[in-house]
């Protein structure tokens, strides 16, 4: 009993360190073998171009994203950003690790709140640029 005690309270530990390095694995019975990191690639500037097309009064958080390793973890993101009344537009580029999410020139972008709400999805934003357009 206390082995089994021990393993369940070892294990909790571990999953609470990084969730996500559990799920790197496998997602619904897929593996992955790399893991993006969005530091190490620039914007596509025509996904950039296509992005703000018909954007205006707006600014735009561009961030680097470590962890995303399949479509299933850029649709995480793109839906937690969705359901924020606040963003006008989202776009995950899983191949370059960039996140651009489009809010009013009104609204309060903080790193903090973004930096949360992709951890919360299983991946690390690195840092975040806004651009006011």
């Amino acid at each position: 009993m206390k082995k089994i005690l021990l393993l369940l309270v070892f294990t909790s530990i571990t999953w609470a360190e990084n969730p996500h390095d559990h799920m790197h694995n496998s997602h619904e019975g897929h593996l992955h073998e790399k893991l993006v990191d969005g530091k190490k690639y620039e914007v596509d500037p025509e996904r950039f171009d296509r992005f703000i097309m018909d954007l205006k009064d707006s600014q735009i958080a561009v961030l680097n994203v470590k962890g995303m390793v399949c479509d299933f973890c850029a649709r995480g993101i793109e839906k937690t950003f969705k359901k924020e009344a606040n963003v006008k537009k989202i776009d995950v580029d899983l191949s370059k690790g960039k996140v651009l999410i489009a809010y009013n020139n009104t609204q309060k972008i903080t790193f903090e709140d973004i930096k949360e709400k992709i951890l919360i999805n299983g991946q690390n934003a690195i840092d975040m640029q806004v651009i006011n357009l």
